[in-house]
């Protein structure tokens, strides 16, 4: 059998359904699945090791040479084809259910593959041998008539098929002479066949995600990479609760041997505001409506006072961190971070973040769900606590564990909460609240400005200190400060002489708790790039923008961070994986500097 590569790369792909969701590399080896829903136990663990077939699901195709990946175009399904020098060629389609059913959309927990021959008579072994609780605990399976059981603890998984069961059971390689499938699901009989369940189920997937797509406003320019960036983000959506994960994985180190590993499967709700907005951009506002059940469901329900910066996709769910020793992590790079400790840290922006992601409720007549004086005065104590808090030191935007101060970037989201409460009181006729709210943001905005601006005129990360801090590009987006002002014009500047590295914008320049940064961290690289468009310096900013485009992966998708081409090796992504902010800027990027359809089409030269 081929093994993994000693060194493993984010060359993956996503399938989901707002349910689960499951990465695959290059060859279709599913390598992360978490189980009943993206928060849950990885039942495939590959990802982070260890080294071998424990925690996978691969098919291998005998004597294999090559293998090529890619979408079904405006869809989350994958295809995979391997092939050998001898002619043989084997295609592998995987995907998660999604569609409409009864008047509601139908996205169990499932994963359905297909193998089919090519060319020849391929001949492939398969495994299968999903594992629970983080790896501590590998499943005895259990013959059925047509399926295998994996009993765990918490559930169980049932893989039915219309393979041989002894092959799939004892990893023997057998002659692949006609399509087969695999259905891994709950431990429920299925009501149909396997081929007749993948027939169907595919082509209602496939028309599902095509008429989702069919509704975005897309850009002109780089629709593919917009569309597959969007479908991503609409993957770490969790339509249970309307939680939306920063990304699937937890423990993908931020730069190798750094111990910057950590668990993004929880709603940040600054992530979810950005993308939210990303999302509202091309019309998709069903997850904003969506999100608006989460946080009164969930942020609310924890009572009034100061809010944390994270939540659990379902409430109830601990947050608290701990390492789970079973897995020794991406490459061996250590620790497998679960749970996340910012979850007990301040970050101010939070309040400004939920206002921010509720705002166009108020304004936008398409939506079938309004925003009203019910939900504004529900929105009000947040205003309240945001002014409170505005000026006080808190962990920052990054998360730094070992420091507090007072940040540009939560101050200013402090000042976007009372900038929108003022907005949305205006939309709803209570032209005396908004003079109110307006007023004591125009108070807020004045001491932050005060207190910002250095002495050589640029605009500080930290209020009252000269901290250089990418986090300040993205004032002018949630209309703190104008893009062509003096201020903002020499913060560009020197961003480009201090947090350019390689082509690249690297997040702060100074050591935090574990040490000087050592990768660029894309988002940053996106908000450059959209600060430039808006100063006016369009040339700068389209060359930064197809810089970051370039290195995406075979399937169009971003992780967080990139370590940077440096002595002839090529740039490489690391970092949680996929990275909702990432995908976000490149929406957010793409939307700015692309032409519109009249100039793209009706005046094409």
């Amino acid at each position: 059998m081929n093994r993994p590569p000693p060194h493993p790369t984010l060359d993956l792909a996503v399938i989901g359904n707002g349910a689960i969701a499951s990465l695959l590399d290059r060859n279709g080896t599913h390598l992360w699945c978490c189980w009943p829903r993206l928060d849950g136990d990885p039942v495939f663990h590959g990802l982070l090791g260890p080294e071998g077939t424990s925690g996978q699901f691969s098919v291998v195709l005998d004597g294999q040479r090559t293998a090529t990946q890619h979408y079904l175009p405006n869809s989350a399904i994958v295809e995979t084809i391997l092939a050998d020098d001898a002619g043989n060629s084997l295609k592998i389609t995987d995907f998660c259910p999604r569609f409409r059913q009864y008047g509601r959309v139908f996205r169990p927990p499932m994963l359905i593959r297909r193998i089919e021959p090519l060319s020849g008579m391929p001949r492939v072994t398969m495994s299968l041998r999903p594992s629970f609780a983080y790896g501590a605990q590998a499943p005895t399976p259990i013959l059925g008539s047509n399926h295998i059981r994996y009993p765990g603890e918490a559930f169980t998984l049932r893989a039915t098929t219309d393979l041989p069961l002894a092959h799939l059971l004892h990893e023997k390689s057998f002659s692949v002479l006609r399509p087969g499938t695999v259905v891994i699901s709950g431990d429920e009989p299925l009501t149909d066949s396997p081929d007749t369940l993948f027939t169907r189920f595919h082509a209602e997937t496939l028309s599902y995600w095509r008429t989702w797509v069919t509704d975005l406003s897309v850009p002109f320019d780089w629709q593919e990479a917009v569309i597959r960036s969007a479908i991503t983000l609409k993957l770490c959506a969790y339509d249970d609760t309307g939680g939306i994960v920063a990304a699937l994985t937890t423990s993908v180190p931020e730069a190798p041997g750094t111990g910057r590993n950590w668990d993004y499967r929880f709603c940040w709700l600054r992530d979810s505001f950005f993308t939210i907005a990303a999302l509202n951009r091309l019309s998709a506002t069903r997850t904003m409506e969506m999100f608006l059940g989460f946080v009164l469901d969930t942020v609310e329900g924890g009572g009034a006072g100061e809010l944390p910066p994270l939540y659990p996709m379902a409430p109830g769910m601990p947050v608290d961190e701990y390492i789970a020793t079973h897995l020794p992590g991406f490459g061996g790079d250590g620790p497998v971070r679960i749970g996340n400790g910012a979850a007990s840290q301040r970050q101010n922006d939070a309040y400004g973040a939920i206002i921010l992601s509720l705002a166009q409720l108020f304004v936008d007549q398409r939506l079938s769900v309004r925003g009203d004086t019910t939900l504004y005065k529900r929105l009000c104590p947040l205003g309240e606590i945001a002014e409170k808090v505005a000026l006080q030191p808190d962990a920052g935007i990054w998360e730094f564990r070992g420091m507090q101060r007072v940040h540009s970037f939560s101050a200013a989201m402090c000042w976007a909460a009372l900038s929108r409460l003022a907005l949305i009181a205006r939309a709803i006729g209570r032209e005396a609240d908004a003079q109110d709210w307006a007023a004591r943001a125009a108070t807020l905005r004045a001491e932050i400005m005060r207190r910002i601006v250095t002495a050589e005129g640029w605009l500080s990360g930290v209020l009252d200190r000269d901290v250089l801090d990418a986090s300040v590009l993205i004032l002018p987006e949630i209309g703190f400060i104008r893009a062509d002002s003096q201020e903002f014009l020499k913060t560009l500047d020197i961003v480009a002489a201090r947090l350019v590295r390689g082509g690249f914008v690297l997040r702060y320049e100074d050591a935090d708790d574990f040490g000087t940064p050592e990768t660029a961290f894309l988002l940053c690289s996106f908000w450059y790039a959209n600060a430039l468009a808006l100063a006016g310096r369009r040339d700068a900013a389209l060359d930064l923008f197809e810089r970051i485009l370039a290195v995406r992966n075979h399937v169009g998708l971003l992780s967080e961070d990139l370590a940077w081409a440096a002595g002839g090796k090529p740039a490489r992504l690391w970092g949680n994986f996929p990275q909702t902010y990432s995908q976000v800027g490149l929406i957010l990027c793409a939307m700015r500097l692309s032409r519109t359809w009249e100039d793209g089409l009706w005046r094409a030269s």
